[in-house]
């Protein structure tokens, strides 16, 4: 690939056997580690390292000082935070040496990772999940799942387009406010979009936000008995 076909600030440094996507931006102190794979149009804040062999899917959004380690995977459109912590050993010691035994942990396409929340390694964390600032999460996270606090535990649903779902109507259905596409359990714990397969990329018109989410929450407030 040539290299005008992605940005690497002059500050950053790329190793030897890597491989980066077309629309990449890699910005300021960042290093990216040799063996990895970066898909396109992603985008890497300040201070980011990128580990040896991890692999990051299309638009990816990393922002700034974020260490994502050996051991990581990362599908499509995930958000990671700033400062949020991925790790790879679950027992860390300096005297003992596990380069071998990195557990591998995988973000689902479209989750989001909040500001310093922290993902303990070995777990996966479904498609579309959000992950609220400052939670840790200790274990697997079903797609479209709300988690908060420490440890994380699931306090409700997330739309594909990251509002909190309202309670469920008569058959079940719970609506998102901004898109208007509908969600409903298919099994208990598993929630899945009736309007759109988790798989599709979202229609253009509806890629591109036009209100802020306290806009949102403020008419939902407005709107409440």
């Amino acid at each position: 690939m040539e290299k005008h076909d992605f940005f690497v600030h002059e500050s950053s440094y790329v190793d030897e056997n890597v491989t980066i996507g077309a629309g990449t931006k890699i910005w300021h102190f960042c290093h990216v580690q040799s063996g990895s794979r970066i898909g396109c149009n992603c985008s890497f804040g300040q201070n980011v390292n990128i580990g040896n062999q991890v692999i990051i899917g299309d638009n990816v959004k990393v922002q700034n000082n974020v260490s994502i380690y050996e051991g990581v995977a990362i599908e499509d459109d995930v958000f990671l935070g700033p400062s949020c912590v991925l790790t790879n050993i679950s027992n860390p010691r300096s005297q003992v040496v596990r380069r071998r035994l990195y557990e591998k942990t995988l973000l689902r396409r479209g989750a989001t990772v909040g500001a310093n929340a922290t993902i303990v390694c070995g777990i996966t964390i479904g498609r579309y999940a959000f992950i609220a600032a400052g939670s840790v999460v200790t274990r697997d996270v079903p797609d479209y799942t709300l988690v908060v606090g420490n440890p994380g535990r699931r306090v409700g649903w997330m739309s594909r387009h990251g509002h909190r779902l309202a309670e469920p109507d008569r058959e079940g259905i719970m609506t998102c406010p901004e898109s208007g596409f509908r969600y409903r359990e298919i099994e208990p714990g598993q929630l899945s979009c009736l309007d759109l397969p988790e798989d599709d990329s979202l229609p253009v018109s509806l890629s591109q936000g036009s209100k802020g989410y306290r806009e949102f929450k403020s008419r939902e407030s407005r709107n409440k008995p």
